[in-house]
């Protein structure tokens, strides 16, 4: 007695749906395109250069609001030293003093980011939209 044993072959079974997969890129690929315009991102803008070469001195402070940044961590704030954690009360009270002006910070090159972010949330938070940006080299 001989049995023979068919075997039947799928043609099925080697082929992988990709169908969620292609769904769940799409979706991903919608979400950033929906999230991508909602993201804000602060934006430098820089002078221009000068056409000729000129020598360029000192830039002087002329703005009624002057905030130091210098390499060993500190805030001076016309003149004045401040701690960081003090100076959006005294950002408040220059900004009541003088409220149609314009701060500006003179950021030392070796100073560490970290202390221009506190400071620029400082200045946000006291209620200034724009800032004057001098970036001195470190000493």
């Amino acid at each position: 007695m001989v049995r023979r044993i068919y075997i039947e072959e799928h043609a099925d079974e080697g082929m992988v749906n990709l169908t969620p997969l292609i769904d769940v890129v799409f979706v991903v690929l919608i979400m950033f395109i929906l999230v991508a315009p909602l993201v804000d991102v602060d934006r430098i803008v820089l002078a221009e250069a000068p056409q000729k070469q000129e020598s360029i001195g000192a830039v002087e402070p002329s703005a009624s609001i002057v905030i130091h940044v210098y390499a060993d961590n500190t805030v001076h704030l016309n003149h004045k030293q401040v701690l960081l954690h003090d100076l959006k009360t005294q950002l408040l009270e220059v900004k009541r003093l003088h409220p149609g002006s314009i701060p500006t910070l003179y950021q030392d090159s070796a100073s560490p980011f970290g202390t221009y972010q506190k400071v620029k949330n400082a200045l946000e938070a006291a209620g200034f939209d724009q800032l004057d940006l001098v970036l001195q080299p470190g000493v």
